[in-house]
């Protein structure tokens, strides 16, 4: 793969926490724009070189780092706007509901042990009670006054931890006209009650919504398990994928007169992972549901199932614990080596990996996937045509930390591929820089990193929105 270098050209700066970068054009206007959706709760725009609020929903979202220290992966997680936003003004926003907090599904942190089938068969009970937030997914509306005003909810997800939420977790399939909603596992490590496997539980799944249906419901209950939702919903969701740990959002890249599907996959402590897909047959939550209540199994054909917690990417889920005799060496012990079995065969193989440890020259440690995006401009020639991810930071990148940007390419026989990293020429000086997002325009032929000086929300205005260019 050949060496490709970029320029980053600073767009916004001393903002919050960036989570989204999309572009789409408003009502009345003649250009694509920029939006820029904060962790915190912001939108921005640009509009002529200048940052402009289009909604501010702070209040309506948890208080964050809280408890983390800082640290959260909770707050305001993703914004789409409606294929056809321009004629009726309607977008969809995915956060963390303010004064939803419980005290969380587990007492302590959670590491499977192979040696104790308690810690590999662990079920999450009283979740009525012992959960950490609620998600909402919620339909907003641009008014003809130019104000944004909520429409109605869509979904409400008791969540039982605080991580793995997705990020730039909604949008529209150009393929199918839905909004694509990317949950992760639920959260903690090694998803404990292995929700991303259980058809039933809306946790680790890509699911489809068909927004265009009506369900009567403006405000549905909030839930864990999709047979726990009013039927009119049900009919309005379909599972796309399942098997998923945490993931940065879902990108399609037209390819003549198909699409082809991205979606990255954080790792736990081995490999970052990006899948890639065109056809697939996604599920109807009703027949799912049908399936469980007759005790059958779903016809799973062209079915996508990513493998967690069975698998880590391209390799069984593992514990990894240092080596006494040798501190250099790690000892790697099978987490799950029954799912790993089950899953073998059925489980879909990612396109590229990248590892938390690697020495070779032109590759980098990373520590957690943020961004996956196709790229299909020609002003950089040697990006044309393929996927770009970023991680959050290199694990080589001390004392200032780094993110890392890479691309791959898929191979014509579907075949998995190497990656290679993007050298860019901006220098960030002192300050920490983790790459906490990637974003793109609406014909993909331009791309945006989201860049922040913190691993802390609390951390306020560090950020910084980069268009990457030749």
């Amino acid at each position: 793969m050949i060496k490709v270098k970029v320029g980053l050209r600073p767009i916004a700066s001393k903002i919050n926490l960036p989570t989204v970068m999309k572009t789409t054009i408003l009502p009345g206007d003649s250009i694509e724009r920029l939006f820029i959706a904060t962790q915190v709760g912001e939108i921005f725009y640009i509009g002529n070189s200048s940052l402009r609020t289009f909604l501010d929903i702070r209040r309506r979202i948890l208080k964050l780092g809280v408890s983390g220290g800082g640290y959260d992966e909770r707050g305001l997680l993703g914004l789409a706007f409606h294929p056809k936003f321009y004629y009726n003004g309607l977008f969809y926003l995915h956060y963390s509901v303010a004064g939803s907090e419980g005290p969380g599904a587990l007492p302590e942190s959670f590491k499977p042990n192979p040696c104790d089938p308690r810690t590999l068969n662990l079920r999450w009970i009283n979740r009525e009670t012992q959960y950490d937030h609620i998600d909402t997914i919620e339909e907003w509306i641009l008014q003809s006054n130019g104000q944004p005003q909520k429409r109605r909810t869509l979904l409400n997800l008791r969540r039982p931890f605080s991580n793995h939420n997705g990020v730039n977790s909604l949008n529209f399939s150009p393929e199918t006209g839905k909004l694509v909603l990317t949950t992760g596992d639920g959260g903690s490590g090694y998803d404990p009650f292995n929700l991303s496997q259980n058809d039933l539980e809306i946790a680790g799944k890509i699911i489809e919504i068909d927004v265009g249906k009506n369900t009567y419901i403006n405000n549905p209950p909030i839930v864990t398990r999709f047979n726990e939702l009013p039927t009119t919903i049900q009919e309005t969701l379909t599972v796309m994928a399942k098997g998923v740990r945490n993931i940065p959002g879902i990108s399609f890249q037209r390819i003549y007169n198909q699409y082809i599907k991205y979606a990255g996959n954080v790792g736990q402590d081995l490999v970052e992972s990006i899948f890639s897909f065109v056809h697939y047959k996604p599920i109807p939550v009703t027949q799912l549901i049908q399936a469980s209540f007759m005790n059958s199994e779903p016809d799973k054909e062209g079915f996508i199932n990513f493998g967690w917690r069975g698998w880590e990417g391209a390799f069984p889920a593992s514990i990894i614990r240092g080596c006494t005799k040798y501190p250099t060496l790690d000892e790697k012990t099978i987490a799950y080596y029954n799912e790993a079995i089950t899953l073998s065969g059925s489980r879909l193989q990612p396109l590229t990996s990248y590892f938390h440890k690697d020495t070779r020259p032109d590759k980098f440690g990373g520590t957690a996937l943020t961004g996956v995006q196709a790229y299909m401009g020609k002003r950089i020639p040697g990006l044309t045509g393929s996927v770009v991810f970023t991680d959050l930071a290199r694990k080589e990148s001390q004392p200032q930390v780094r993110g890392g940007l890479a691309y791959t390419i898929v191979r014509p026989n579907g075949k998995q591929n190497d990656f290679s990293v993007i050298q860019t020429d901006y220098d960030f000086g002192s300050q920490s820089a983790y790459y906490v997002n990637l974003g793109t325009n609406l014909n993909q032929t331009r791309l945006y990193l989201g860049v922040y000086g913190s691993m802390k929300v609390t951390d306020f205005n560090q950020g910084t929105v980069f268009e990457i260019v030749p």
